[in-house]
Order: C-alpha cells, then sequence, then structure tokens
C-alpha cells in the first residue's frame, strides 16, 4: 500500500471541546456555518498575513472534482492546511478498480471533505464543511481567495491540469446529485480491433475525424453548426462498447461518459452540458439512453434543442432496445443527426473476427471457415465466448471440436429465448414472474 499524498498531522480547528456542563456535545455550535467561517477566515488571515474573500462555485463542481484529482495525483501545488471537525472522517481509500493500479491495491489520500486545502501560489483555499439538515449529513463548499485574478489563475491552470490527464470523465445520477469520478483508460482499442460493416465504420471515423480537426475548415466552409450527434442501436454483444472505446482511444480530445440513472432529473442534465461545454471540443457518451426517466425526457430534448447547447461538443447516445427511444429523438434535426445499427457480423467479419481474437492457435482454417459458416446469428460478444470455451477444451483435453461448442451454444441460446431451460420431459419456464 502506498499514500501518494503525505497528510501531516495538522491540529483540528474546529473541537468537541465546546460542549455542555454534563460533557455532551453542543451539535448547534459544532456545525454552526458562521462560526466555521469566521474559524477558517482566521486561520487563514494568520496563515497568509491578510484577509481572504469568499467566493461561491455556481456552474457545477469541476473545482471539487480538480482537488480530488490533484490529491489523488499528489499535485506539489496543494497543501493540506488542516483538518476542520475532530468526529468526522479526514481520509478515505480507494480499492485498485478505481485508484491507479500502479500504486498497489490501495490507495489511501485526504478525504475531500472535512479538510482544509491550500493552494499557496495564488492564494487559494477549498474546504467542503460538513453540515447537518433534516435531511441527514451535507456538505458546504467554501473557495477563498485574496483577488479575482488570483482565483482566475487558479482555476485556469487547474482545467488545464484535468485536460492534460488522460483519463475519462464518469457522470453518474445518484440520489445525493450528480457524482463524477476520472477514470484512467482500462486498454486502448485501436480501430483495427473494431468489428463493423466497412461502409459504417468508414462513416463513423470518417465524421469523428473531421470534427476533431485543427482548422475545423469542413465546418466553416459549408457553414454547418459545430455539434454533431450520432445513434447507435443494435443487439447487445456486436461492438458498440468497443466503438466507443475506440473513439476515446484514437480521439484527441477530452472524453465524459454519463451513466443514466433513476435519479436523472434536470438539474443533473443541466450540469452534465454545462460542464461538457466547459470541455469542448469533446465527446460525451450517453450509454442506454433509452433509460431516461419519462420526467425529464421533455427537459433532455429542450437541451439538446437549444442554440448552444451543443457547441463543440460529439454526443454519442448508445442503446441496445430502439424501440424504447423516444421517436422525437430521432425524427427532428439537430437532436440526433444520424442513427446506425449495429448489425450482427456477417460471415467474412465473422471469420475475420475469430482469427483476432486468437482462434489459429486452436484450429486450422478450414475448421475456422466452417465455424464460421455455422454460427450464423451470433453476436462478437458470442463469438468471444466460443474461443473462450474452445481454449479451455484444449487445455484440459488437449484438443478441440467446434462444431459441438458451436452446437451447444446453438442450444443454450435458444433455451434463453424460450425460457425452457429444464429439459428431464417436462416443460418448465423460467423467469421474473408477475402478478395477475
Amino acid at each position: 500500500m502506498t499514500i501518494p499524498f503525505k497528510m501531516k498531522e495538522r491540529p483540528f480547528i474546529i473541537r468537541t471541546d465546546h460542549a455542555d456542563g454534563g460533557g455532551r456535545l453542543d451539535a448547534a455550535s459544532y456545525f454552526n456555518y458562521v462560526t466555521v467561517v469566521q474559524t477558517i477566515l482566521d486561520f487563514l488571515r494568520e496563515r497568509f498575513g491578510g484577509d481572504l474573500r469568499l467566493y461561491y462555485q455556481d456552474d457545477g463542481n469541476e473545482v471539487w472534482h480538480g482537488l480530488g484529482e490533484d490529491l489523488r495525483n499528489g499535485f506539489s501545488g496543494v497543501e493540506h492546511a488542516a483538518s476542520l471537525f475532530d468526529l468526522v472522517e479526514t481520509s478515505v481509500f480507494e480499492y485498485a478498480s478505481i485508484a491507479d493500479p500502479k500504486r498497489g491495491d490501495h490507495a489511501i489520500r485526504p478525504a475531500v471533505r472535512n479538510n482544509l486545502f491550500v493552494y499557496p501560489d495564488y492564494p487559494v483555499a477549498l474546504s467542503r464543511v460538513p453540515r447537518v439538515s433534516e435531511h441527514g449529513r451535507g456538505c458546504e463548499n467554501l473557495i477563498f481567495c485574496k483577488s479575482d485574478d488570483g482565483l482566475m489563475r487558479f482555476l485556469k491552470e487547474m482545467r488545464a491540469r484535468l485536460l492534460a490527464d488522460p483519463k475519462i470523465a464518469v457522470f453518474t445520477d445518484t440520489p445525493d446529485g450528480l457524482e463524477q469520478t476520472r477514470e484512467p483508460v482500462a486498454y486502448s482499442v485501436g480501430r483495427s480491433e473494431v468489428f463493423l460493416e466497412e461502409k459504417l465504420k468508414t462513416q463513423i471515423y470518417r465524421s469523428i475525424d473531421e470534427f476533431f480537426s485543427k482548422d475545423r475548415a469542413f465546418f466553416q466552409s459549408y457553414g454547418i453548426p459545430y455539434k454533431r450527434g450520432i445513434l447507435l442501436y443494435g443487439k447487445p454483444g456486436n461492438g458498440k462498447t468497443t466503438l466507443v472505446k475506440s473513439i476515446s482511444s484514437t480521439t484527441n480530445a477530452p472524453i465524459a461518459y454519463w451513466q443514466i440513472t433513476e435519479h436523472t432529473g434536470s438539474g443533473s442534465i443541466k450540469e452534465i452540458f454545462d460542464t461538457a461545454a466547459r470541455m469542448a471540443p469533446m465527446v460525451l457518451v450517453i450509454e442506454d439512453i433509452d433509460s431516461m426517466p419519462a420526467g425529464c425526457r421533455s427537459y433532455f430534448l429542450n437541451t439538446l434543442d437549444g442554440a448552444t447547447s451543443k457547441e463543440g461538443i460529439y454526443l454519442i447516445g448508445t442503446t441496445n432496445y430502439p424501440e424504447k427511444i423516444d421517436p422525437a429523438l430521432m425524427n427532428r434535426a439537430g437532436r440526433f443527426d444520424r442513427a446506425y445499427e449495429v448489425k450482427s457480423p456477417d460471415e467474412a467479419l465473422r471469420r475475420a473476427y475469430l482469427v483476432h481474437i486468437g482462434m489459429p492457435r486452436l484450429a486450422d482454417e478450414e475448421t475456422i471457415a466452417r465455424a464460421a459458416r455455422g454460427t450464423e446469428g451470433f453476436t462478437l460478444a458470442q463469438l468471444s465466448e466460443l474461443y473462450a470455451s474452445a481454449a479451455l477444451q484444449m487445455h484440459y483435453e488437449q484438443e478441440t471440436d467446434l462444431d459441438r461448442l458451436i452446437s451447444g451454444m446453438k442450444s443454450d441460446y435458444a433455451k434463453g429465448r424460450s425460457r425452457e431451460w429444464i429439459t428431464d420431459g417436462q416443460s418448465r419456464k423460467m423467469g421474473f414472474m408477475q402478478e395477475e
């Protein structure tokens, strides 16, 4: 385990010794906003030899995401100045799935909440202060700086660090609002690794390359608005996600994923597009767009119609269930310009994909060609499973029988479609039951 950001021992500037005569904590004074702000201002005045002003960010949480990234990366320009309350956590740990794998299985760093951080070069101070409300525990975001010029310089340089860091911004709607994380690209996907109908593949990449060309001459020459939206639809497992990963890996632009949930609302939609506009030119991916809650679809459509809402944004929507898509998304220009069906691969594409993933290590050309003919209707994901099953068979039996494996997979998929899973002479359907 390593600690990328060394957290020095700092005093708690608000302590529990403010208690009544019986020794019980006076919560009202402990989480008192005015007391907290004044205490921090006094602390900063002593630290910097002058007064700092209090600011509020009303267009998202970019500053706090930037602070989190600076702490994760061990940025030398930020210091942990003090902790706030002594009965609230001051450190967090992350598992390797979201921490940098190069640092080990876990990473420990100071929490953004309940600490006071300073950027001495500006000077700027940031503190996410815990508070108690009728709905539970929340926080107040406090930003301090000596001057407007210092704050503008700080914001510009923080944004430059965020954009220079090759990570993908991931937005997730939660019960507590929009959550943003920045995740490293697990692995790059080259364009040669994308198996789509060649005409479709050419159209999509040509559109991407022209959008992110440096001079934008195409849009200026033809008077085309500098925004683009495409919708990818088709059955699961045919490469929509791989295509999006390839675009992320081969496009020199910021990438953001938006994971829609039942908690998505007009507030998070506005914050998403405001943030995307600040990152532009960029790619915004909306996965499973059919899951947009009905209550905010009109707001979402109106946002797409906005004159400047998508300026500099290359919008990619994906869905496995096009029949659930609101027709208004596709039947009006300016929302999604094109809708592309990502179909199941034909025989030639199936054969090329089997060769690409390594089937020649397990079978000769003739057997692979026969497997390609025999897997009509298989998705790319199912072909990958065929290869994995063949590799296991070779590992344990020192031989492969692709015909038998394909036959078994077809039988399983047929059961899945009919839900007739048990074949002991008695028909039994499985699945979620609906009450009458």
